[in-house]
């Protein structure tokens, strides 16, 4: 036997109460998904994901928000050398079903760029009858989109109006955003009755591709997503080797 397997991590008491308390039937932990911008997201994000959920025992999966980018008919003025807006919205619902299937689960935040095709109805004076729901276009029928979701006192979205820093102080309450795809950290505030914390959850996009050319001289996208473990009470940034 080499010395290698002689070796043993012995774990504090609090620390072994920490993870029994992970391993409890009752105990939430959630996975959180940062930004897709589908067809657009990296490779290798999907299985990053799936590793952290199984990693730290997750049970409950919440995507922060633009999981498509609609690129195609954007009110920015879309690459003239790219996808037709047909195109792409066939690729992303493939991509998207690959998602589907490995989080069948989820909560999903509304993004500004998945309410774009909504935008561009309501400009068009097309009335909300003609326009099929999320799920019906996607192929996500076991996703639940929601504008923001809370879970053990945590209010999860998308962040657009501000960070998740500034949201948890406003509101006085956690609070885990995405939106922001140069952002990733973890920001505890501390007060003589309460004690919040902010959460920016990293993003999943390919930075090197045309939808994402208007960040080009940007910060680097900060790939990653984020877990909150033992209902609400720990937040941790899981940000993906590159």
């Amino acid at each position: 036997m080499d010395q290698k397997s002689n070796n043993r991590f012995r774990l504090k008491p609090h620390e072994i109460a920490a993870l029994k308390k992970m391993r409890e039937a009752d105990t939430r932990n959630i996975l959180v998904v940062g930004d897709l911008h589908e067809p657009f997201c990296l490779d290798g994000y999907l299985e990053f994901c799936i590793e952290q959920y199984e990693a730290y025992n997750c049970n409950h999966v919440i995507m922060i928000g633009d999981c498509v980018d609609s690129h195609g008919f954007s009110y920015h003025e879309p690459d003239p050398n790219g996808l037709s807006a047909g195109n792409e919205l066939e690729l992303a619902i493939k991509k998207i079903e690959k998602w589907h299937k490995a989080f069948p689960n989820a909560d999903v935040c509304i993004g500004n760029h998945d309410r774009m095709a909504a935008r561009k109805a309501m400009t068009g004076g097309i009335p909300a009858q003609w326009i099929k729901s999320y799920n019906e276009v996607l192929g996500t029928p076991t996703w639940n989109w929601v504008e923001s979701v809370v879970y053990d006192d945590v209010l999860y979205e998308h962040g657009e109006g501000g960070q998740a820093q500034s949201k948890a102080k406003n509101n006085l309450m956690s609070s885990v955003c995405g939106h922001t795809h140069t952002e990733a950290y973890c920001k505890w505030f501390v007060g003589k009755r309460y004690r919040i914390f902010g959460m920016q959850v990293g993003c999943g996009v390919d930075a090197s591709t045309y939808a994402a050319a208007y960040a080009k001289n940007f910060k680097k996208q900060a790939i990653g997503c984020s877990v909150v473990l033992n209902n609400g009470t720990l937040p941790i940034n899981l940000l993906m080797p590159l």
